[in-house]
């Protein structure tokens, strides 16, 4: 058995893993206006969380500016809404940049939003091959589990690559990629299809940036990934080994990659949204625990812990502060960390490691007898997967052969109520106000960087230059998008 630090990194990417340094704490948030997630992110930071993770409303994730009539009633609800760079200002306003890492959930728009984080670092006076932290960029698997999707996957495609090479050069301690099993597991997928697809959403990523031209030691060192913790503490810690070894010699075998760091498998954690219940929510907080202490037993570079409100509403700040604590506690008291790999040598562990990365094998080669993982897509193959499995689960659930603790067993009859967060109805009012304002403020030039950005689509120029010079122009993420648009259209799902 390899040691940790040692090819293929079962047993974690660091040979000290823990001990000399803990993973990131992230608490994942955004709601409102910048200005009111500022607020929480100072919040936060004051009590210990050690990097950002921004949640982005659904019109900011899907291209629309907050007065478009498909935004209405969605302003600022699930995430905060940001709408140009002066909204990502504000969102970052006292946080210093180049000193604290950041990820951003973002897909669809994520060059835009990139392109305005880059500009607001630039105007607080960091260096931007200083920032650090990783943006989602992952959008294929929008197409298969979670559906903000705005262009067809071939253009969409080039987007993801354009940013890779683009921030390679610009911002080379950034990771342009987050590739994402959560949202695949959150939509009903097993431990064994979370890795498998997203092994198979790897191996398209790294295809299409070598088509374009890219060496694979020059960018697969700042590839990173994202994956759920879910209940099973034994299969979680498992199913995050066995994605290391198989992600590692695919690297090496697959794409031939001769650094190491290429081979290294670096992942954020979140535990699982999916399975915390508005029944007997104080319950949340032991599966949150377990979760969590799975994403450290497995080796996790960064954690997010949900917080026990959330299937009700959007944390409140107490419920933010004890999902950090939870964090803290497994970091300070329960004495894991001392140990690279812990669960390491256990047979349940490795015959587990080795069973899940045995599945997901039998399941890429499947999709590569259908020619790759945009062909599977398109046929439908990983969505009726993760579909099969989440009518399982849940017929198992209803049958009570998968007991929920307070949902379909050990029910009350009467429910404590927890106080719950209201985000202020205010918000989309306000926030449309502010884009009036914005537009009547601004240059004339920024007519003049869109059309270059269209031309730019319609070429082969890398879209990251043109997308940069809009956001300097104080161009909206709804203009940006809508030029993009005209050019690449929008995809429908079939059927």
């Amino acid at each position: 058995m390899s040691l940790p630090g040692e090819f293929p990194f079962t047993r974690g990417v660091h040979s000290e893993m823990y001990r000399s340094r803990l993973w990131t704490m992230r608490q994942y948030a955004g709601f409102g206006t910048a200005e009111e997630s500022n607020q929480r992110y100072r919040y936060l930071l004051s009590q210990g969380n050690t990097g950002l993770s921004v949640a982005f409303d659904l019109p900011t994730q899907m291209g629309f500016d907050p007065d478009h009539p498909l935004a209405a009633g969605e302003v600022g609800r699930v995430g905060v809404a940001i709408g140009s760079v002066d909204d990502m200002e504000s969102l970052f306003e006292g946080i210093p940049l180049e000193k604290v890492s950041t990820s951003m959930t973002i897909n669809s728009t994520a060059a835009i939003l990139l392109a305005f984080y880059y500009v607001a670092a630039r105007k607080q006076g960091a260096d931007p091959r200083k920032l650090s932290g990783t943006i989602q960029n992952d959008i294929l698997k929008e197409y298969i589990a979670r559906g903000t999707y705005i262009y067809p996957p071939q253009p969409a495609m080039r987007i993801v690559t354009d940013l890779f090479a683009w921030a390679s050069r610009e911002m080379p301690a950034w990771n342009p990629i987050s590739i994402s099993g959560y949202h695949i597991r959150e939509a009903g997928a097993t431990a064994v299809q979370e890795v498998a697809f997203t092994m198979a959403n790897a191996i398209a990523y790294v295809e299409a940036a070598l088509a374009a031209g890219m060496d694979i030691d020059d960018f697969a060192p700042r590839l990173s990934f994202f994956f759920n913790a879910h209940n099973d503490l034994l299969e979680e810690v498992a199913k995050f080994r066995a994605a290391r070894r198989l992600y590692a010699l695919l690297m090496r075998e697959r794409f031939g990659a001769r650094q190491e760091r290429s081979m290294m498998l670096r992942f954020h954690t979140q535990t699982s949204g999916v399975s915390l219940t508005a029944q007997q929510p104080d319950n949340n907080l032991v599966r949150v625990t377990i979760q969590a202490l799975a994403a450290v037993l497995g080796g996790t570079q960064s954690l997010h812990a949900n917080s026990r409100d959330e299937a009700l509403a959007l944390p409140t700040e107490e419920s933010a502060r004890l999902a950090l604590r939870t964090q803290q506690i497994i970091a300070h008291e329960s004495g894991v960390p001392n140990t690279a790999d812990p669960a390491g040598g256990s047979y349940v562990i490795e015959e587990l490691t080795d069973s899940i990365e045995r599945q997901a094998r039998e399941y890429l080669e499947r999709i590569d007898a259908m020619g790759g993982m945009l062909r599977a897509i398109g046929e439908g193959f990983p969505q009726r997967e993760i579909q099969r499995s989440a009518y399982e689960q849940q017929v198992a659930v209803e049958k009570g052969d998968a007991v929920i603790v307070g949902v379909n067993r050990f029910v009350t009859d009467e429910e404590r109520g927890i106080a719950t967060f209201r985000p202020d109805p205010e918000t989309e009012r306000a926030q449309i106000e502010r884009f009036r304002q914005l537009r009547a403020s601004r240059g004339s030039d920024v007519e003049q960087r869109l059309e270059d950005l269209e031309r730019a689509a319609r070429g082969g120029r890398n879209l990251m230059p043109p997308i940069v010079a809009a956001a300097e122009a104080r161009a909206t993420v709804g203009e940006i998008s809508d030029r993009l648009r005209r050019v690449f259209g929008e995809h429908r799902e079939a059927g």
